[in-house]
């Protein structure tokens, strides 16, 4: 059988809203910005449709890159939904890989992706990134 071809999801960020780059080929799904848009279901239903498409049609490995510096309630539900995807799949046997950054002046940012790493059986990397030298 052979692997249908899907496109590359792209969404500029704006100011409440994060950009998106997941290539379906290389498996790398970035996310960044900030996440705090009007209608989150709005915002991240078509990204939920996407990797259900994507996890069922395909097989490559995924590597999970997240540089969100701010998440409002909604958007971490939707973020969870996410990474819960990503743990079924990592379940099923599939290689998964997620690497969450955050700014390393923000322990309270570090504190809450600990929190969400506790969650999940798939390697789970929490990095900082920046801060003062």
């Amino acid at each position: 059988m052979m692997e249908e071809r899907m496109e590359r999801l792209s969404i500029t960020g704006g100011t409440s809203t994060p950009t998106v780059e997941f290539d379906p080929i290389t498996g790398v799904l970035e996310i960044g910005g900030e996440s705090y848009p009007e209608n989150s279901y709005e915002f991240y239903s078509p990204l939920i449709t996407w990797l259900e498409h994507f996890l069922k049609r395909t097989k490559v490995e995924i590597l999970f890159s997240v540089t969100l510096s701010y998440l409002n309630t909604s958007s971490t539900k939707y973020m969870i939904d996410i990474l819960d995807r990503f743990e079924a799949a990592h379940l099923g046997g599939r290689s998964v890989k997620v690497e969450w950054y955050y700014d390393a002046d923000n322990e309270r940012a570090k504190d809450t992706i600990e929190e969400f790493k506790e969650d999940f059986s798939m390697p789970f990397a929490v990095k900082a990134r920046g801060g003062e030298r």
